[in-house]
C-alpha cells in the first residue's frame, strides 16, 4: 500500500450495516475493520477480498481504551491518516420498563454507546485532521417507552456527535449524522421480533445509497 491508500475504519464491522458498508467501500478504500467477533471479520473479509478489496482485521473490544489507543497508534504509524471514520458499534439492551432497568445492561450501554463514543472521538480526530470525514448513525429512541437504556445511552451518543460536528463546521474534519433506513439487522430484530422483515431495506441496499452520498 502507497501513501495514496484511502483508509476506511469501521468501528462495528462484522455484522449489519457495519459490515455492508466495508463492503460498499472496499473497492476504493483499505478496510480497517474493528469488530468484537472474530469470525465476523474473517468472514467480512473473505467477502471483501473476493471483490478485490483489501482490509486489516482488528478484533478489538472499544470500550477498550488501551486497545482503541493501540489500534490508533497502530494506523498513524501504518499510513498516518484515516480518511473516513464510520461509526456503526453499539449496545442494544432489552427493551424495559425504566422501573426495571437492570444496572449491570445499563452500565454496558453506557460502555459502549457513550463512553467508547468520548475516547474515539479523540482518538481518531488526529488522524482524520481537517480533510477527513466521521460519519454517524442516529436511532432516535429517547423518551420512547420501554427504550429507556437505549435510547438514553444513543442520544448521549448522538450528542457528542453533534457538538464535534457544530465545532469543526468551518475548521474541519467534516462530521455527519445518518439516520439510516430500517433494516433487518439483529439490532432491529431484538427490538421489533415478529416483524415482516422482507419490507425492510436490506444494509447492502443502505450501504451503497450511503457511500453515494458520502
Amino acid at each position: 500500500m502507497t501513501d495514496q491508500t484511502k483508509i476506511a475504519l469501521i468501528t462495528g464491522a462484522s455484522r449489519g450495516l457495519g459490515a455492508a458498508l466495508a463492503e460498499a467501500l472496499s473497492p476504493e478504500y483499505h478496510i480497517v475493520a474493528v469488530a468484537r467477533t472474530q469470525g465476523g471479520l474473517e468472514e467480512l473479509d473473505d467477502r471483501i477480498q473476493a471483490k478485490g478489496g483489501s482490509a486489516t482485521l482488528a478484533p478489538m473490544d472499544i470500550t477498550d481504551p488501551n486497545a482503541m489507543a493501540t489500534l490508533c497508534r497502530g494506523i498513524h504509524d501504518r499510513w498516518g491518516k484515516v480518511d473516513l471514520w464510520l461509526h456503526t458499534a453499539v449496545h442494544t439492551s432489552a427493551l424495559t420498563p425504566a422501573n426495571f432497568v437492570d444496572p449491570k445492561e445499563w452500565t454496558k450501554a453506557v460502555s459502549t454507546n457513550a463512553t467508547a463514543t468520548s475516547v474515539l472521538i479523540p482518538y481518531v480526530s488526529p488522524l482524520l485532521g481537517d480533510a477527513g470525514q466521521a460519519v454517524f448513525f442516529d436511532d432516535p429512541k429517547a423518551g420512547e417507552k420501554f427504550y429507556g437504556i437505549y435510547g438514553a445511552t444513543k442520544a448521549a451518543q448522538m450528542a457528542l456527535a453533534r457538538s464535534w460536528a457544530a465545532e469543526t463546521a468551518r475548521i474541519g474534519p467534516r462530521v455527519t449524522i445518518l439516520e439510516p433506513a430500517p433494516m433487518p439487522t439483529a439490532v432491529r430484530a431484538r427490538f421489533h421480533p415478529g416483524e415482516d422483515r422482507e419490507v425492510l431495506t436490506s444494509p447492502a441496499d443502505e450501504a451503497a445509497r450511503i457511500v453515494a452520498g458520502l
